[in-house]
């Protein structure tokens, strides 16, 4: 995405008789700094309580700094506490599962916050939330993005963005992807030299998809992008109440020559798309460097392959050399550390060196970190594009930092080759190195980052700080850095402007924003800060960011929102607890695996039926479930584990005849175990099993009533009902046997399987069930009426793609082995199709102990 994107969603509330009459997003940009308030309204109109959910999308680089319901005149408030106290103060709570945690992840940038609350029979409630961020300017541009899917019309649906930028606003553009030729005219934009104002309001009537129903048009991005005016090379300083803040981008520099090595990551992880997007993207930054510029190419795997030893001019020819390589580069196999020199020749003497490494995984990343710090010593930007959820991005974000460079995230979809290209050209157009912005220390303190390695076109820095005396109005201020053929130098004097002249009738709106963006920075650099440096840097680091954290109001990583709800019918109450999420590998994959107090919890996965799948997610109270068809007879992987060396294969079996319905069901009758390491090898069918031990098989009968202990595994057989397999230091499973009535004229005996201590898995486990383990990302919404009247549809995003979902339930049967308990989950239908990695025909092997 070559933008920074801020996005909201009102999904709101839905449920039967309950209606959903306000909707309202008020955004106010203050010189950059956005604070965004979104309030729902919504009335039960049914004679018996009934719970209303509250669902909004925020910014992944926004604060919460307030939320709060109204009932029937009574306000329940939010409370930002530190994390760990809160853990602590609720912990008999949510221990016994009374809480629910209100921040999941949601897509790429967002985070999704949501609330549920019982609400009395014809009562109201109004929730708001508030949050604030400084926006980023990429590529040029601010850009706000309204995400709004209200479900139904609403009878007071409104956006509203005020922008107020002294510098002076040079353009604001709005567009939305629902506007029709009718609703167009509704966008109000008015806009002078500091102010622009944005609206857009339209009717009940208008809104309506149908002219008698209830579906709204208003289903998706509401876009404003904008940006100020930039004049004096020095840039533009505001200086409010004992704050001030710092804007430098200065316009018309020419553009610095780089010399950058791509660096490939080609093991066999990176294999099918990964590879092929990666070449597309290759191929179009080949095609967008300047003729000034030098480049290499790396490919690495247990091995490092090399185009040219040298770097090379960007010339037309080269380039076309270069492509034909490109287009050579293939996945191989495994993945080691990768340290290699180049000797350049005749490159401009003023130019800035970067590497761009792509990878979807880092082993051994300790040893590279040192290597890699080593081999560049300070004079190069490393970037790393992590590729892929299961990368190790905490890891590649403090590497780059470490080194003068930046990570990204680049996520498996059909528009990877975009999110790449899109971060090349952030950084490919650098203006200035080494830049220096000097406050006199008599005059300011507690400065913000006020040295920068690289400023690139279209961006910008921002530097704040507070006064040492309020009164102060005025100060000298300094900028240094190296451009392409000169030193860079700006100077000139920074000085209060009255905000009350520029916008005589909003002067009270504005109030502290400069303190708050302050603390808002701070607090975003004092984090970065916690994760490099000694023990004692990175503890006081934590120390004062949590300690601003709780002055602001800002919901952090350190923070959590607490919001006590009304007391139910029983008396109880239950506390909400509201965490911000982190990204990295662990807030991006496993925040999925934690509930609101960050406490872990199991997946528990299984099969059972006509293979049934099913995932349960008890941090969302949610689970997944799909089926797989297949001809009777195949077998199929179902957990893979290379780095524990478990390998779990299941092999189906067909009904004894096709029946009068003309379908004919298959079920799982035999399951292969292994662990390689530990020396384990069982078979389990309907009929008995085996377990090779001391190097002999023994074998068990369901009809026995057994157990088996070993250095290595445990068995425990319960007669014609299940096995409990446990294997040492590591997982547990459970084999479930079904038995038919053996004179029955269609259906066999059968075998379910379940996981549990799914979390002992490594990161690399996958397989039809094991890729489950460590949770999954996706998101759920337009539920509408599906074929079966309580079995609704819905849209579900996940993995990249967009899938039609059905709710329903499914049966585990590890309670009740004769009868089940129904689970409700979301049904994806085609065999898993978009939930499950690749195709279901990539998991069949060819033997019950196979990898292939």
């Amino acid at each position: 995405n070559k933008n920074c994107i801020k996005k909201r969603e009102h999904s709101s509330i839905l449920h039967s008789q309950v209606e959903v009459y306000s909707v309202m997003v008020d955004c106010k940009v203050t010189a950059r700094f956005a604070h965004t308030v979104m309030t729902s309204q919504a009335l039960n109109h049914a004679n018996y309580s009934q719970e209303i959910f509250f669902e909004v999308e925020l910014p992944k680089t926004g604060f919460i700094t307030n939320f709060s319901m109204e009932i029937d005149g009574q306000v329940y408030a939010g409370e930002v506490k530190e994390k760990e106290k809160a853990k602590k103060q609720y912990e008999k709570a949510v221990s016994s599962g009374q809480t629910a945690g209100l921040v999941k992840v949601s897509g790429r940038k967002m985070e999704k916050f949501s609330v549920s609350v019982n609400i009395a029979a014809k009562s109201n409630v109004t929730f708001v939330l508030t949050y604030e961020e400084l926006l980023q300017r990429k590529l040029g541009q601010y850009e706000i993005l309204i995400r709004v899917k209200p479900k139904s019309t609403v009878q007071k649906f409104q956006i509203v963005a005020n922008i107020y930028e002294p510098q002076g606003i040079s353009f604001v553009d709005t567009h939305a992807t629902f506007l029709s030729n009718e609703l167009l005219p509704l966008v109000e934009k008015t806009v002078t030299d500091k102010k622009a104002h944005i609206s857009f309001s339209p009717t009940t009537e208008q809104q309506r998809k149908c002219p008698d129903c209830d579906e709204t048009l208003i289903d998706g991005d509401f876009i404003i992008t904008y940006d100020v005016k930039r004049v004096q090379t020095l840039g533009d300083i505001q200086i409010v109440n004992g704050y001030f803040v710092h804007f430098f981008a200065p316009p018309d520099l020419p553009r610095v020559p780089v010399n950058v090595v791509f660096v490939i990551d080609r093991s066999g992880s990176m294999s099918g798309r990964k590879m092929i997007q990666t070449r597309e993207a290759l191929l179009a930054i080949l095609n967008d460097l300047h003729e000034d510029d030098y480049f290499a190419l790396i490919q690495f795997d247990s091995t490092i392959d090399s185009w040219k030893e040298s770097l090379t001019k960007a010339t037309k020819e080269n380039i076309a050399d270069a492509m034909v390589y490109v287009k050579q580069i293939q996945d191989r196999g495994g993945k080691e550390k990768t340290k290699h020199h180049y000797q350049a020749k005749r490159i401009p003497e003023q130019s800035i060196d970067m590497v761009i490494l792509l990878t979807d995984g880092m082993p051994n990343s300790g040893e590279i970190q040192e290597n890699v710090r080593s081999a560049i010593e300070g004079s190069m930007s490393l970037f790393c594009l992590g590729f892929g959820n299961d990368v190790d991005y905490s890891f590649l974000d403090v590497m780059s930092k470490e080194n003068k460079g930046m990570a990204r995230r680049i996520y498996e979809a059909s528009d990877a080759t975009l999110q790449l290209q899109g971060f090349y050209e952030e950084v490919s157009s650098p203006l200035l190195s080494e830049v220096d912005l000097r406050y006199p220390d008599n005059a300011v303190d507690f400065l913000t980052t006020n040295h920068f390695d690289r400023f690139f076109n279209g961006s910008e820095i921002v530097v704040a700080g507070r006064l040492t005396d309020n009164q102060l109005d005025n100060f000298m201020v300094e900028v240094f850095g190296q451009g392409f053929e000169e030193e860079f130098k700006a100077q000139g004097q920074a000085t209060t402007v009255d905000w009350g002249v520029i916008y005589p009738d909003e002067e009270y709106i504005f109030g502290d924003f400069t303190e708050r963006l302050w603390a808002y920075l701070t607090i975003q650099q004092l984090l970065e800060k916690s994760k490099t440096g000694t023990s004692d840097e990175k503890a006081n680091a934590t120390k004062e960011a949590l300690d601003m954290s709780l002055r602001y109001n800002f919901v952090t990583p350190l923070t959590s929102m607490v919001v006590t709800k009304p007391e139910t019918e029983d008396g109880t109450e239950s506390p909400l607890i509201a965490d911000k999420l982190t990204e990295g590998k662990e807030g991006f994959q496993k925040a999925l695996s934690k509930n609101g107090c960050g406490q872990s919890f199991l997946v528990p996965c299984g099969l059972d039926g006509d293979p049934h799948f099913i995932i349960e997610l008890p941090d969302r109270d949610d689970a997944l479930c799909f089926n797989i068809n297949s001809i009777p007879g195949t077998i199929f992987n179902l957990v893979r584990d290379p780095e524990s060396g478990i390998l779990v294969n299941g092999q189906t079996i067909g009904d004894k005849k096709i029946s009068p319905s003309g379908v004919i069901n298959t079920y799982f009758s035999r399951f292969g175990i292994i662990h390689r390491t530990l020396g384990v090898r069982m078979e389990v069918s309907t009929q008995d099993i085996s377990v090779l031990q001391d190097g002999k098989w023994v074998k068990l009968l369901w009809s026995d009533q057994a157990s088996l202990k070993g250095p290595n595994m445990d068995l425990l057989v319960t007669k014609d009902h299940s096995i409990t397999v446990t294997l040492k230091d590591s997982v547990k499973f459970v084999i479930l046997l079904h038995k038919v009535w053996k004179n029955h004229p269609y259906h066999r005996d059968y075998l379910g399987f379940y996981t549990l201590d799914s979390h002992l898995f490594s990161s690399s486990v996958h397989g039809l069930l094991g890729q489950f383990y460590h949770g999954i990302n996706y998101e759920v919404t337009d539920l509408r009426p599906g074929e079966v009247p309580e079995k609704p549809d819905a849209t579900m995003y996940v993995k990249g793609h967009e899938l039609n979902v059905t709710r329903g339930w499914q049966r585990d049967f590890r309670r009740d082995v004769k009868n089940g308990q129904n689970v409700p989950c979301w049904f994806i239908h085609r065999n898993g199709t978009g939930l499950i990695d690749g195709d279901v025909t990539d998991y069949i092997v060819s033997g019950l102990f196979k990898t292939v």
